[in-house]
């Protein structure tokens, strides 16, 4: 009962308006896309990854599949999952360098490895969608900047590296939950590893060319919770949100493999 009793519609409105400008626009696609999937259902086969039909007419899925959710209690799944960890890395890196990345490379680098891998190595085509695919590119980034203060945790008598938690949840995940892809999961948290440890900064464009933008645009005096590349100044609306969500306190999915196979 204690967790009926402290739930607070009123604190629950107020973060979701104050959520980060590029944090809101992705998870209000996730939703645009799911309800769009209701009068036009082909929506999902075209924007759904699937490995066999990729050629150069199909990129679009390795920008969509990521967005495009099987029913709607996987998309509240996923959409609980992701929304603390998108707000904490559009914070960090600012809402040009997120739009650029989830829009781009976060979806079509682990789309095209896992498009790769499935043709090519294990000869099969199981289809993926759902963003669980970035909540396991996201926790990869955010447990690598934990590995350096904290390097382990004990399980019992063991020590555990801290870096490897994602990989623990992507193959519990496997056993526990039907129809996810542990292929798919792997190919999110590794561009979460190489994105932390710096080795695809590159991706991003060059803070002076973000900030001559920001500066041409007035994106700053024009648009609300935006989040600038300094990461210190903000929308003339926005205020980001004070919480911070500590690694063992970041909200899961009942149902955290959320990329479905067939």
């Amino acid at each position: 009962m204690a967790s009926y009793t402290q739930f607070n519609p009123t604190r629950l409105r107020s973060y979701i308006l104050r959520l980060p400008l590029a944090t809101r626009l992705l998870l209000l696609a996730i939703v645009g896309l799911w309800i769009a999937t209701i009068p036009l259902p082909w929506l999902r086969e075209f924007a759904q990854l699937e490995p066999a039909k990729m050629d150069l007419t199909q990129m679009h899925r390795l920008n969509l599949f990521p967005l495009m959710h099987l029913n709607f209690f996987h998309m509240i799944f996923n959409l609980v999952a992701i929304a603390p960890l998108l707000e904490r890395f559009e914070a960090e890196f600012g809402t040009l360098v997120t739009l650029a990345l989830f829009t781009g490379p976060f979806g079509t680098l682990p789309g095209g490895i896992y498009t790769l891998l499935e043709k090519f190595v294990f000869r099969a085509n199981t289809v993926v969608m759902g963003a669980s695919v970035w909540v396991f590119l996201l926790l990869s980034a955010e447990v690598m900047k934990q590995h350096k203060t904290n390097p382990n945790f004990s399980v019992g008598p063991y020590k555990v590296p801290t870096w490897t938690t994602p990989l623990i949840l992507v193959l519990v995940t496997s056993i526990l939950v039907p129809n996810v892809s542990f292929i798919g999961h792997l190919c999110g948290a590794g561009i979460g590893y190489l994105w932390a440890s710096g080795y695809i900064k590159f991706l991003v464009p060059h803070e002076k060319i973000l900030r001559w933008i920001e500066t041409k645009a007035n994106l700053l005096g024009r648009l609300p919770h935006y989040v600038s590349v300094d990461q210190k100044t903000y929308g003339r609306y926005g205020v980001l949100p004070t919480t911070s969500v500590p690694m063992g306190g970041i909200p899961r999915s009942p149902e955290p493999g959320a990329i479905l196979g067939p």
